[in-house]
């Protein structure tokens, strides 16, 4: 004895395929429709234009949170370090991704260091006076990385960067000692200089003839 659900079921599909069947609305009829605002392309600007980037690398950064006690995720995005092409200071600067929003952005400075974070080789952290929020606030970051070899990079390159700044630094600290040595005895010479004397003009023929003539008339 044959069943009803096959014929049931037939119809269901059939419905279903009536209904998976593009309609008249839905139909591509090949019309372009031109938009109703035009947008104009806008230079952004980021601040980075007069600086080369000496790194960049894909990383998430947390910041320490002395209230809380505990470490709190800044962002997930691009970390770079960044050398001004006239004064040469190298900042590091990370941004968000899609949102670009800075996460960290201050000066590397010779009193940076870099240390790895309790045993994790992919993870590191320093101190740092930074600038993201708008003003100078004392920061502890730590940072990882996808691989052990990228945090092996920016640790090196940042001891790179600290240790050319504390060479420079120095040389410019005894470069202004030895120019200040050199005006302070230059300033404590000048009194003691003895000034040369006047000297009379030598006579010239004329005047000692003058003289000759009044000294015979004198004797006369």
């Amino acid at each position: 004895m044959a069943t009803t659900t096959e014929p049931t079921t037939l119809r269901r599909e059939e419905e279903e395929d009536e209904d998976s069947k593009p309609s008249a609305e839905d139909e591509d009829t090949g019309a372009q429709v031109a938009p109703i605002v035009k947008l104009q392309e806008v230079a952004v600007t980021t601040g980075e234009e007069n600086e080369d980037v000496l790194l960049d690398l894909k990383s998430k950064l947390y910041r320490f949170d002395k209230e809380g006690n505990q470490w709190k995720e800044r962002g997930v995005g691009t970390v770079k370090l960044l050398k001004h092409k006239e004064s040469g200071k190298v900042r590091l600067v990370m941004r968000q991704n899609k949102t670009l929003k800075i996460c960290a952005n201050h000066l590397v400075l010779p009193t940076m260091s870099v240390q790895e974070h309790h045993g994790n080789d992919k993870s590191c952290v320093w101190h740092a006076a930074d600038f993201a929020d708008g003003e100078l606030k004392e920061e502890t970051f730590c940072i990882r990385f996808p691989s052990v070899e990228n945090c092996k990079a920016f640790k090196d390159k940042i001891e790179e960067i600290t240790e050319s700044e504390a060479k420079d630094s120095g040389e410019n600290e005894e470069a202004t000692a030895a120019a200040s040595l050199i005006e302070k005895l230059s300033v404590g010479g000048e009194g003691k200089e003895d000034k040369p004397e006047a000297k009379e003009a030598p006579l010239s023929s004329e005047e000692k003839k003058d003289d000759n003539e009044k000294v015979e008339k004198s004797t006369n």
